[in-house]
């Protein structure tokens, strides 16, 4: 897992090969934080970027996982300038804190929404998605209520909508909260979900009011 730091840190480096200029210099004037040398040691650690004569430069693995956050980024770069419409001197702070919540499947959704877009609204090319590949034309309805899956299907929890404090609180000591994946095994006599080698049973009231994100059993 990385945190926000590292990846404005990895969205620089790509930034930088664009400019063909990945020296330290180069990556840290374009990253949008102060980084240290003891960061990009970490980076390299982990097998994402190699240092070779002063310069930054990705793995196989870093270049993948860079593509996808240098896309969640202009991709929010144009649903924030087209659709809610932002003053361009808004817009890079509020697509900054919206790239690094974009679920991929949400991604995926907003890529769609948008028609695929090429470009960010400054002219820079917004690497593909698999939606773009098959050019994907209709947004999937695909938060609903826990209520609304088949026994065997399986969500990512987006939101819980309190019934009452109390519920809320019980399942959020149960492990139950926004991010998990659960797979409901039977909605009747009583909803049972599974997630984690946990099994839980719920009533039908306090399942309704969780909503999820279809996912597949493997959470892609």
């Amino acid at each position: 897992m990385l945190n926000e730091e590292q990846e404005e840190i990895l969205e620089a480096i790509w930034i930088a090969g664009e400019y063909k200029n990945c020296s330290i210099d180069s990556v840290r004037n374009l990253c949008v934080i102060d980084f240290s040398e003891a960061d990009v040691a970490e980076l390299a650690r982990k097998g994402l970027v190699v240092m070779n004569a002063g310069k930054v430069l990705f793995s196989g693995e870093g270049k993948k996982i860079s593509e996808g956050i240098i896309r969640r980024h202009r991709l929010a770069e144009v649903l924030v300038s087209s659709i809610l419409k932002l003053k361009e001197s808004d817009m890079e702070k509020v697509a900054c804190k919206v790239e690094h919540a974009l679920l991929p499947e949400v991604e995926e959704s907003i890529c769609t929404l948008l028609g695929h877009p090429e470009l960010c609204p400054d002219g820079k090319p917004i690497p593909k998605g698999r939606c773009c590949e098959d050019r994907r034309r209709e947004v999937n309805n695909t938060v609903v209520s826990l209520v609304e899956l088949n026994p065997g299907e399986s969500g990512k929890i987006t939101y819980i909508k309190p019934g009452s404090h109390s519920n809320l609180h019980q399942l959020i000591s149960l492990g139950l909260h926004p991010g998990i994946i659960v797979t409901l095994h039977r909605s009747h006599p009583v909803f049972c979900v599974k997630f984690e080698n946990t099994e839980v049973a719920l009533d039908r009231d306090i399942a309704a009011n969780i909503f999820v994100w279809r996912v597949n059993p493997d959470g892609c």
